[in-house]
């Protein structure tokens, strides 16, 4: 499966995705069953699997692939990240991606694991997504999905600057975008406005993260420069911390409003940041189904 067919295929409707991640412990990997089930029933386009940086979670990610390829029976899209892999390393890692069936590479830098003193990353490491890119269209014909930053890099000079960056994705073999998750989607029309004036032509899909906890939202806003906007701030601020249903509906009601108000500007997809969880995610796509617009 090549997300780009996808899309050509999907036209009269957007095409849905959900990313998942290796589980870390014993009780994670019986939720996530209990949540891929009930994805299941949501019939998504594709699914993507995350990476490790410095491939620290390697062996669970290829776990992972193969049993949503072949036990659940998903389209599977495999991430890959650069940061420390020696060349020898990337081509194994894509060797066994090619051998388990996939088709699809999303391809992003990655950020050096946080808190490891011993991280050392290999002299002749890929430095930039760009450089990765090029690196996997020389040896390979996988089609290859690349990163976007609608409120700009954490490390880019400038929102200018960063689309510099993501045109020569475009040029080095990404052949669509995922826009990393906004709150605020102005945000995302301004991005996909920029990088079509700069001859960005490739498919860009937002990404969407539910608000699934208070600390989880604080926490990954400040990892991913996202901006909070007021509207989700103060609702939250009126929900008890303790009261986990009512912040979760909290989260279901803002999404599906930003999925519905992107629908209607005719995005072609939308990939959804599951956290390995289910719920939210079901009842937003059973409204839109409800309305029309899936």
């Amino acid at each position: 499966m090549r997300v780009t067919d996808l899309l050509k295929e999907k036209k009269e409707r957007p095409v849905i995705s959900f990313e998942f991640s290796r589980a870390k412990t014993e009780k994670a990997a019986l939720n996530l069953d209990k949540a891929l089930d009930n994805l299941a029933q949501a019939e998504p386009d594709y699914v993507s699997v995350t990476f490790g940086a410095g491939g620290s979670t390697r062996e669970g990610s290829f776990q992972l692939v193969e049993k949503l390829k072949n036990e659940k029976k998903f389209n599977v899209v495999a991430y890959i990240a650069g940061v420390g892999l020696k060349p020898d390393d990337l081509t194994s890692v894509l060797d066994r991606f090619k051998n388990l069936g996939i088709e699809t590479i999303f391809v992003i830098r990655g950020d050096e694991p946080m808190g490891d003193a011993e991280f050392k990353p290999h002299p002749d490491a890929k430095k930039y997504a760009s450089e990765l890119l090029a690196f996997i269209r020389e040896k390979y014909d996988f089609c290859l999905g690349a990163a976007g930053y609608p409120e700009g890099h954490l490390e880019a000079e400038s929102k200018e600057k960063d689309i510099e960056y993501l045109k020569l994705k475009q040029e080095t073999g990404a052949e669509y975008i995922v826009a990393q998750y906004f709150y605020n989607n102005q945000f995302f029309y301004d991005y996909v406005d920029r990088c079509r004036a700069a001859g960005i032509t490739v498919p860009i899909i937002p990404g969407i993260m539910p608000i699934y906890t208070v600390k989880m939202t604080e926490a990954l806003a400040k990892v991913c420069g996202t901006m909070i906007p007021d509207e989700v701030s103060q609702g939250l601020a009126k929900i008890a911390l303790d009261d986990k249903e009512a912040i979760l509906q909290f989260g279901i009601d803002f999404a599906t409003r930003q999925c519905r108000d992107l629908l209607k500007h005719g995005v072609q997809g939308l990939h959804f940041y599951t956290m390995n969880r289910a719920k939210s995610v079901i009842s937003i796509l059973n409204t839109l189904k409800s309305e029309g617009l899936l």
